[in-house]
């Protein structure tokens, strides 16, 4: 990476010059109500959110979530902890949909979703994961759904899409899970079209999380004992994206890509100019407005050949990740970045409900 995060100047910001004089489109990798106001600004036209970021903005907002759980608490007497830590989810998503519902309506629903996860406790259930769909599509027009890229997500998300229901597939990291969503929703899309439905305003997206196959590849490495070249592995998630996407494009898939969990400012400035979208933490949002990296198109300039050599020969992990045939569709779920990200979801799933637990049953050991 030769650019640096610096201060600039100038009226229009890096991101909102991305996604107005390009085809790439932003989100707000949060549904923080000031975070998610900012992005807008900036013009982001989208919001996320998964079991990480719903506790961080209780954490964030502490002040008002708080007290409200103790209201949803004192209304639902025989509610568990968990039916309890759904209604904050469902509340906050709520909020973020209301926010963003006069950009889907201008866009006829091509824009101004926000993706709400399906509980990471359900990945291995397709039917219990199409029920909660169902569920959440009854909470806003512009709900669109996360599911788990994996065989039994795919099931369940191709059902709900021929249902008319958009769908967010994400825990992805790959070229072959990608593909797997895309031919998933042409499937879809087709059946509901013979049915005599309209399609126009769905939205399917499928996520590659660029920033946890980055991270993927360096812990494998590390667990290996694998010296890589510095700065390879940064290059290893916008290298599977945008292969991705041009064979994406060139099977005319109707599903967008996505572009999440950002860790380095590659991740924003290789995918300016393509006809994709980029959901980006505030932070980075910040960090990217503050820089003097120039917003220009690099949608077409490869990932460095030799990094992606090298990666291919030491690393086979992003072998699976990069070629089309590298995972068959069983093996999605045991992948090392699945793995990973799905035991970092529930890890912060059952966190939240702590945080319940905490505020109904407080320590009676510590002064208030």
């Amino acid at each position: 990476m030769t650019d640096t995060l610096t201060p600039t100047t100038g009226t229009a910001s890096p991101l909102q010059r991305t996604a107005s004089e390009f085809p790439t489109e932003y989100w707000n990798d949060s549904c923080n109500e000031s975070e998610l106001r900012y992005a807008m600004d900036n013009g982001a036209t989208g919001a996320t959110t998964n079991p990480t970021i719903v506790g961080t903005v209780m954490q964030q907002e502490y002040e008002t979530w708080a007290p409200r759980v103790r209201e949803i608490a004192a209304a639902n007497p025989t509610w568990t902890d968990q039916q309890i830590a759904w209604q904050v989810i469902e509340e906050m998503a709520v909020r973020g949909w209301k926010m963003l519902e006069p950009i889907y309506e201008a866009s006829h629903g091509q824009k101004g979703r926000l993706s709400i996860q399906i509980d990471p406790t359900l990945n291995r259930s397709p039917q219990k994961m199409i029920e909660q769909a169902r569920h959440f599509e009854t909470l806003a027009p512009n709900v669109q759904i996360k599911f788990p890229a994996v065989k039994a997500g795919i099931e369940a998300m191709e059902a709900v899409a021929e249902e008319g229901i958009s769908i967010n597939a994400t825990v992805s990291f790959t070229v072959p899970q990608a593909l797997a969503v895309g031919e998933a929703m042409e499937r879809a899309l087709a059946k509901r079209e013979a049915a005599g439905h309209d399609t126009s305003w769905m939205a399917p997206v499928a996520t590659i999380m660029i920033g946890r196959t980055d991270d993927w590849m360096k812990a494998w490495a590390k667990r290996e004992g694998v010296t890589l070249t510095p700065g390879a592995a940064d290059w290893a998630g916008v290298a599977v994206f945008k292969r991705a996407a041009a064979i994406f494009e060139e099977r005319g898939y109707r599903t967008r890509l996505l572009a999440a969990a950002y860790r380095h400012h590659l991740h924003w400035s290789e995918l300016i100019g393509g006809d994709v979208s980029m959901t980006i933490p505030y932070g980075w949002q910040r960090l990217f407005n503050d820089s003097t990296i120039e917003v220009v198109d690099r949608w077409a300039n490869p990932a460095p050949q030799a990094y992606i050599d090298e990666l291919l020969e030491k690393v086979p992990e992003f072998g699976m990740a990069y070629e089309p045939d590298g995972l068959a569709i069983d093996e999605f779920a045991t992948y090392g970045a699945t793995q990973r990200t799905l035991r970092g979801f529930l890890a912060s799933y059952w966190e939240l409900v702590g945080t319940i637990d905490d505020l109904l049953v407080p320590n009676p050991d510590v002064k208030a």
